[in-house]
């Protein structure tokens, strides 16, 4: 079978329209059998989290895959026929995941066999399928690239795609010698990249220009953080990628409820950088559950004591301004409305331990965690004894007691796309590595890129890291205009569960040598891996944000 450029995008439009009727169909059915008197019910959803998962993970296929036909097919985006056909098979693996799920258990999704036959495995979708996952076509979309050297047209800007060459360059030049290095021997982040970021006003992407940061003052610009987020990571996740997350959220919760002398304090102070952040929610027992936190902080004379203990506080040594999710109200029943944010300061260390006395007694003390990948910042585990936080460093001041969830919530919506850009920098990293060595390894005589086996992989990488990159600058357009908090999630889940397969495939082409610390893949591979845990595991961000939200839809 020759292979054809499409045309146009009408059976691809078709086919996801007759399979987003579905997803549609089926998480109605799943809305009334999970809700009581009007409202979605958590614990009925919980009776089958593997359908809830599931109509999770497919409806954020879905999605992904009706946003990378919008671009392939949007030529002044500077795409064409590699773009098109990449779109074009996606939406196919697309529907076939959709049509494979719901068939094998269609009871339990609340819809007929019957039903699914007629309505998505009609001739006119069992043909695009067909003609759309025909392995000529993965094989074209690997010589394409190969060719080319281009792995899809990033679509941005005129100022963007220069930022982007601005930090690439960085990243290759500064960040990358020196990644292993520390991968190796779990070091701290080299002086050189923090201080190159400071130079650059890299911890200021997300801060107004009023104060002092690189955002525009009259409208927010998070595709500027997610390119720069992406290069950096593409260098190093450990080392380079990660350091602008914490400013983010720090920035963000202050913006969101910090008072405007708190904002005119700390914002210049975080856009510079002399102000290095460390945020500091999960304990040993709450993670992703807010709700329970259990570190206190007890008004005290001029300020509040605070007692207990953080855990995963990622550059909790190096930072020197922490943002505390804490327990300001005594009631138990307040919960997650009982909780509040404060900012506390401490000096830099750049060791695995640290201890530090204040003054009047108080006392913090934190211990890294050894982790298999991520390194460079070092996650701790940080204890608090009668640590005092001056009164002025509750954000929101009094009026802020109680909103902490909520202000920190701000914080992590743009950490998650935020982990979305890092997660498309890591696999971005990985492509790159297995298509060269691809090219470059012989097996049998000949190169092993030569082998549509090879050729498969590569394409669907290429696929798969291009409809990620380019739905997470669709939902940076939509935090732009305050919407999109549901599909911050939504990217975030998907990056980073796809994120496993395109590192571990780049990892499998090198072969014996991508098990070697030798190759950086082995490190794409234990870096990739994080993703789907830290800024909201994978589970809750599946099953309380995703499926909820899609339930809620329905459930009157």
């Amino acid at each position: 079978m020759a292979t054809k450029a499409p045309t146009d995008s009408s059976a691809a439009k078709q086919a996801l329209s007759k399979s987003s009727a579905i997803i549609e169909q089926v998480t109605k059915a799943l809305a009334a059998k999970c809700s009581s008197n009007g409202k979605v019910s958590v614990s009925k959803m919980d009776q089958n989290q593997f359908v809830q998962y599931q109509i999770a993970w497919l409806t954020s296929e879905q999605k992904i895959a009706e946003n990378f036909i919008d671009y392939a097919w949007n030529d002044s985006l500077g795409t064409g026929e590699l773009e098109k056909l990449m779109a074009q098979v996606f939406a196919a693996e697309a529907v076939t995941h959709i049509r494979s799920e719901f068939t094998s258990r269609a009871s339990e999704y609340g819809i007929s066999t019957q039903e699914l036959v007629s309505k998505l495995f009609d001739d006119a979708t069992n043909k695009f399928l067909e003609e759309s996952s025909a392995i000529e076509n993965y094989n074209h979309i690997a010589d394409l690239i190969a060719s080319s050297g281009s792995f899809g047209a990033y679509g941005l800007s005129e100022d963007h795609e220069m930022f982007r060459q601005t930090f690439k360059q960085f990243a290759e030049e500064v960040v990358a010698p020196k990644a292993e290095h520390v991968h190796r021997h779990d070091d701290i982040v080299p002086e050189e990249i923090i201080q190159g970021l400071r130079d650059m006003g890299c911890f200021g992407l997300c801060i107004p220009e009023t104060y002092g940061g690189l955002q525009p003052n009259d409208k927010a610009d998070n595709i500027s953080m997610l390119v720069v987020t992406e290069e950096l990571s593409r260098g190093s996740l450990g080392i380079a990628g990660s350091l602008i997350t914490r400013p983010e959220i720090l920035s963000k919760a202050l913006l969101k409820g910090g008072t405007d002398a708190q904002k005119e304090k700390w914002l210049p102070l975080i856009a510079s950088g002399e102000k290095m952040g460390g945020i500091m929610v999960t304990e040993p027992n709450y993670g992703s559950d807010v709700a329970g936190v259990s570190v206190t902080a007890k008004k005290v004379d001029g300020g509040w004591s605070i007692n207990g203990v953080k855990t995963w506080c990622t550059f909790a040594g190096y930072a020197n301004l922490l943002l505390i999710l804490v327990r300001t109200e005594s009631d138990p029943e307040l919960k997650h409305k009982g909780l509040s944010i404060v900012l506390a300061e401490k000096p830099s260390f750049t060791g695995h331990e640290f201890d530090y006395k204040q003054d009047g007694g108080g006392r913090i003390s934190g211990k890294a965690i050894g982790t298999i990948g991520y390194r460079g910042m070092h996650s701790f585990e940080v204890s608090f004894e009668d640590y005092f936080v001056p009164e002025e460093n509750l954000i929101g001041g009094e009026a802020g007691r109680g909103k902490g969830f909520y202000f920190q919530m701000e914080g992590f919506s743009g950490g998650r796309i935020q982990t979305a850009a890092r997660a498309n920098g890591v696999m971005q990293a990985a492509l790159e590595a297995g298509l060269r060595y691809a090219q470059e390894r012989q097996v049998f005589q000949k190169p092993i890129f030569d082998y549509n086996l090879t050729k498969y992989k590569i394409a669907r990488m290429a696929m798969i890291v291009q409809a990620s990159r380019q739905f997470t600058n669709t939902v940076a357009k939509l935090l732009d205009d305050h919407k999109g908090q549901m599909e911050a999630t939504l990217i975030k889940f998907y990056a980073s569960k796809v994120a496993e397969w395109v590192t571990r495939e780049a990892m499998q082409i090198h072969g014996g040598m991508g098990y070697a610390e030798e190759y950086a893949v082995s490190r794409y591979f234990v870096d990739a891996r994080v993703f789907s845990i830290f800024e909201g595991a994978e589970e809750v961000m599946a099953l309380r944000v995703i499926a909820k939200s899609l339930m809620d839809q329905y459930s009157a």
